[in-house]
């Protein structure tokens, strides 16, 4: 039976590799990582649209809670301002009231390691592809069908196939299903 210092080292270890599957589910490709004594910084860019992303993985916190605290917050908003980045992800094992609060406004998404993939998702069979739309793709979308976004069927952000993407509200999603009469299917869903 192990103990529990083994597991907290086994989980250590873990969490690189969920951040890899995160990492593929969303798109990005790892152009630079940097280490620290407990953080991980992993820049990356989105291929499809060549989005600049800044992750920081927060392997251990300094607060008694174990959560990530406001400081580090500002600490990523610091850097946002420093470095050329669209986005900024911080993933930690928690977060308090105040982090959250602080990281609103700001382009900076909270991720819990829990809520991280073990797995990715989109290789299990009743999972279809789902994709986040360029700006040309929802114009020439809405152009083809003469819809407004609002008049697509919606799904939330809460949804586990938006959030392994990355959709944020008002992005439209392209779902992709085999069909056994039409060969393929395409959906189209607005993020609320």
């Amino acid at each position: 039976m192990k103990d529990k210092k083994e597991e907290e080292t086994e989980e250590l270890h873990e969490i690189p590799q969920k951040v890899k599957i995160f990492m593929k589910l969303r798109g990005y490709s790892l152009k630079e990582k940097r280490e620290k004594e407990d953080i991980i910084d992993f820049l990356a860019s989105r291929s499809k649209t060549g989005e600049k992303v800044l992750m920081r993985l927060v392997v251990a916190s300094k607060l008694k809670s174990g959560r990530i605290g406001v400081r580090e917050v500002r600490k990523m908003k610091k850097m946002l301002e420093e470095a050329a980045v669209d986005q900024q992800i911080l993933i930690g094992g928690g977060f308090t009231y105040a982090s959250r609060k602080e990281a609103m406004g700001d382009h900076i998404e909270l991720i819990s390691t829990d809520s991280l993939p073990s797995f990715d998702i989109f290789k299990h069979e009743l999972v279809p592809k789902h994709e986040i739309l360029t700006k040309e793709e929802v114009e020439e979308l809405q152009e083809r069908y003469r819809i407004a976004p609002y008049q697509i069927p919606r799904i939330k952000v809460s949804d586990p196939a938006a959030r392994m993407i990355g959709a944020r509200p008002g992005d439209i999603v392209r779902i992709i299903r085999k069909s056994p009469t039409a060969g393929r299917s395409v959906a189209y869903r607005y993020v609320i």
